[in-house]
């Protein structure tokens, strides 16, 4: 086999695995009863009702209860890797699979601002 013809097939076996790996992702999907479970990180600051922190400066923690999921499992994800910053999230959410956070965000999208461990303010 020739080079020219080499690098094409390394090109196109490296876009197959990518895709893979971007499918990864899209094949998860949350089960808010499974996430019910894997919220007791969470309640400590977000089921406060006008709770602040005041760590790396005052932060009015928000409710959780019926924000959009897409949303959620993106502010999660986006923590997890560090493009939010906010340093109790980004360790909360190292060690969260994938399933973890799309359980999680389904669960508070189930829910609304006045459910059990999401109380209204």
């Amino acid at each position: 086999m020739n080079k020219f013809v080499g690098k094409h097939v390394v090109i196109a076996a490296m876009s197959v695995l990518a895709g893979f790996a971007a499918n990864a992702n899209a094949d998860v999907v949350g089960n808010a009863k499974a996430g019910q479970g894997k919220v007791a990180m969470c309640i400590g600051c977000h089921g406060i009702p006008d709770y602040r922190t005041a760590y790396p400066e005052v932060y009015r923690v928000p409710m959780l209860g019926g924000q959009n999921q897409k949303y959620l499992e993106n502010a999660l994800h986006g923590y997890k890797k560090g493009d939010r910053h906010f340093d109790t999230m980004h360790a909360i959410t190292a060690s969260l699979s994938d399933q973890d956070i799309a359980d999680i965000a389904a669960y508070y999208a189930a829910q609304s601002s006045t459910s059990k461990n999401n109380p209204e303010k």
